[in-house]
């Protein structure tokens, strides 16, 4: 098909009033421009697939549909991912609008294109959107958690998709912008992709708040009184760095329309501002940051609990700088963003800087936070509660705390000295039974705010454990879960009698093992589990009395975890 195809391409000439030509060649040059071993010819020959499938189809705007792939495709070059992304980008509406199938997909370009195709294809049938049915989001967690790229293909393609809404019809618009919002959005921003964020942000704001937009836009284009302050700072800053031997470049880097929308938010009342705010790269190591922040704060007073270090406690997403602002000339507070070149790359691209990281393998490239995701997907029984674990992860109010070991931890805001406890695992917060709070005995249910310092209390003794309680101060779902997670183990032990008496760190260390590997033979599979009861039938007629006995005989190695994935999947199958 793959020959008959090509061949077919090759022989029409038709007239190019769209000046496909010229699109191909500005995403060959992105693609070469931003990666180190580009593949021109796996390129081309996706475009001409995706080209002669998709001939003959329009999109709203009256262009032939084969641009939007070719523009997918431009926003994945210019992000610098591998070949195989680019070609996955050029295929990726084939075989869900087309007669191409995903069988004759992968005999043409094999498994690793055929995956990324399929991911993006089983994304585009979920609904994303505030009212989404829970078990939607499990899936599309699943779907990243094959293979990261499948998300990075999905936000480049609701780019350009969110480009060309004005031709949608304004119900529409509004549906496809509040979806956007609720779901894609966060999560390219935990993804680290600020340069997709920020545009799908401001395209959101347009099609939302369009006065607001509009007013903020004509604010941003008459503004002389930032260039102006800018043009006097930058020479200080030179001289400061010099000062103090570090060498770096400075960048200018203004606020986009949806941030400064916030920040009026914030501040009711207020009209647009955008002051200075300056980007310091330092060319050394890390170190050097350091050093720069020295030289800022020699030149001016800091502005208190404006700082933030944030290469000590890295985020979610693998941004990494220090953040200060300090009182600069007349008063005007000038922000400053302090990172090495490294930091800086990761800090637009996010999870594509660690997919480019020489012998990495994509498919095995995660994050911590979607590894935690995953980790709730097998352990929460419940879609709904999975949902509101999900939503709470991607909510974009982090507050910094210190622990008393000197470690600066990021939490979600309003987290208690409970979800402090957890962040470091069950085998700490199970101990805990009391916390101090900037020096002062706290409750364990009083809302941490941003900059305080934590110093829990553990005991050593047994019996210990958590209360029930504490459900109601956790926070977190990883607080929750560990809390939820003791007490059935608790009850498991009291009721049935059926488990051996081990100590109940170890039970449950062991409970969780054995689940983890169910779940990677699962994983392996392209499968997932929704919820455990499935899995009763198959532990029964496997001769376990509960699920708890089945997990123990996976995690001390006396059941295949494989043998036990297919049994399950042809369970679930047979019904």
């Amino acid at each position: 098909m793959l020959r008959a195809l090509l061949s077919a391409t090759r022989s029409a000439k038709p007239d190019d009033p769209w000046d496909l030509a010229g699109k191909v060649g500005q995403l060959e040059s992105a693609h070469r421009a931003h990666c180190e071993q580009p593949d021109m010819l796996l390129v081309r020959r996706a475009y001409r697939i995706a080209e002669q499938m998709h001939r003959g189809q329009a999109r709203r705007s009256g262009e032939p549909y084969i641009t939007h792939p070719i523009a997918v495709a431009t926003i994945l070059a210019n992000l610098g991912v591998d070949t195989p992304t680019i070609a996955a980008g050029l295929l990726h509406d084939t075989v869900e609008d087309t007669s191409y199938s995903l069988e004759a997909l992968r005999g043409d370009f094999g498994d690793e294109i055929a995956v990324m195709v399929d991911g993006v294809t089983k994304l585009d049938k979920i609904h994303l959107g505030s009212a989404a049915e829970a078990e939607t989001f499990r899936k599309l967690v699943l779907t990243a958690g094959r293979d990261i790229r499948v998300m990075v293909i999905k936000l480049a393609d609701r780019l350009h998709n969110m480009r060309t809404i004005k031709f949608k019809k304004r119900p529409s618009q509004i549906r496809i912008a509040e979806a956007t919002k609720d779901v894609l959005i966060p999560l390219a921003d935990r993804l680290g992709l600020y340069v997709i964020k920020r545009e799908l942000e401001d395209i959101v704001l347009e099609t939302l708040e369009p006065e607001v937009f509009q007013r903020i836009k004509e604010h941003l284009g008459s503004e002389s009184d930032r260039s102006r302050q800018v043009a006097v700072i930058a020479p200080q800053v030179r001289r400061a760095l010099r000062e103090f031997k570090v060498a770096a470049r400075l960048l200018d880097r203004p606020r986009h329309p949806y941030s400064i929308f916030r920040e009026m938010e914030k501040h009711p009342g207020t009209g647009p501002a955008d002051p200075p705010r300056l980007v310091i790269v330092v060319e050394g190591p890390a170190t050097d940051c350091y050093a720069a922040l020295g030289a800022i704060h020699k030149v001016w007073k800091p502005v208190g609990g404006k700082f933030r270090d944030l290469i000590a406690a890295k985020k979610f997403n693998l941004y990494q700088s220090l953040h200060t602002a300090v009182a600069g000339p007349g008063g005007t507070v000038i922000e400053f963003l302090i990172r090495t070149k490294e930091m800086h790359e990761t800090a637009e691209i996010g999870i594509v800087a660690g997919l480019r990281q020489s012998g990495s393998n994509p498919v095995e490239v995660q994050l911590p936070w979607l590894q935690r995701l995953l980790d709730w997907q097998h352990e929460v029984a419940d879609s709904g509660q999975f949902l509101d674990s999900l939503r709470c992860d991607l909510a974009d109010q982090d507050i910094l705390v210190f622990t008393g070991d000197g470690e600066q931890l990021l939490v979600p805001k309003a987290s208690t000295p409970v979800d402090v406890a957890y962040c470091s695992g069950p085998s700490k917060g199970h101990r805990l039974i009391a916390a101090y709070v900037n020096g002062e005995i706290a409750q364990l249910s009083r809302p941490l705010r941003d900059g305080d310092s934590v110093e829990l209390v553990l005991t050593t003794e047994q019996p210990y454990g958590p209360s029930k309680q504490w459900l109601d101060h956790a926070k977190t779902p990883e607080a929750q879960l560990h809390i939820n997670d003791w007490f059935g183990a608790v009850d498991d032990l009291d009721s049935t009698g059926e488990l051996p008496v081990i100590p109940m760190q170890r039970f449950e260390d062991e409970l969780k093992a054995g689940k983890n590997r169910l779940w990677r033979s699962l994983i392996a599979r392209g499968r997932g589990l929704s919820g455990e009861q499935p899995l009763h039938g198959v532990a029964s007629s496997l001769g376990y009395p509960d699920l708890d006995s089945l997990y123990l005989a996976l995690a001390r190695e006396k059941l295949d975890p494989d043998e036990l994935a297919e049994k399950l999947i042809t369970t679930v199958d047979r019904y």
